[in-house]
């Protein structure tokens, strides 16, 4: 990697420009990263996540949900659009979901509706490398969480999905 590609060289619009989707719909924390001042070193995936996560960590609770609500359905609407990002376009058919029968469909519609009424946002998960079946039991065993639990465990697979995203872009 160049010194113009290393994230502690770059400008700060180019930095954004290259890592504020990481983060889906959130460069606020590409720009709370970079204005904080990158520590030395954080140039690999897993230390450019920790300043990224920082950054995501300090923000107050308002952003926290905002972060939340800018991710999709899995399979949702939005998807059977073709309107996702390329990020999560590529997550979701990776785990089989662009080729979705109308019964699995019909199942996933069905879980994201019950997940909404439930907590108020969108179901998320770290779908790389998952199954079908592996994300419907996720949906299933996260449905009995409370609130709060919930609220964590989906920064907790946001935090996940960032990583995994700064690992195709890093080495």
């Amino acid at each position: 990697m160049s010194g113009a590609e290393r994230p502690t060289s770059m400008s700060r619009d180019d930095f954004v420009a290259r890592f504020g989707h990481v983060f889906e719909h959130s460069p606020w924390i590409a720009e709370a990263a970079f204005d904080k001042g990158l520590p030395p070193g954080a140039d690999t995936a897993e230390s450019l996540h920790a300043a990224l996560c920082n950054a995501l960590r300090a923000a107050p609770r308002e952003r926290h949900q905002a972060l939340i609500d800018a991710h999709p359905d899995l399979a949702g609407r939005l998807a059977r659009a073709g309107r996702l990002t390329s990020d999560s376009s590529k997550e979701q058919a990776s785990a089989g979901l662009d080729r979705l029968g109308e019964e699995e469909h019909a199942r996933f519609t069905a879980l994201n509706e019950a997940y909404k009424a439930r907590f108020g946002f969108p179901f998320i998960m770290a779908i790389k490398g998952s199954s079908k079946e592996m994300i419907l039991a996720a949906f299933e065993r996260r449905l009995k969480h409370d609130r709060e639990e919930e609220e964590a465990t989906a920064l907790e697979e946001i935090e996940k999905i960032a990583l995994l995203r700064l690992k195709d872009l890093l080495p």
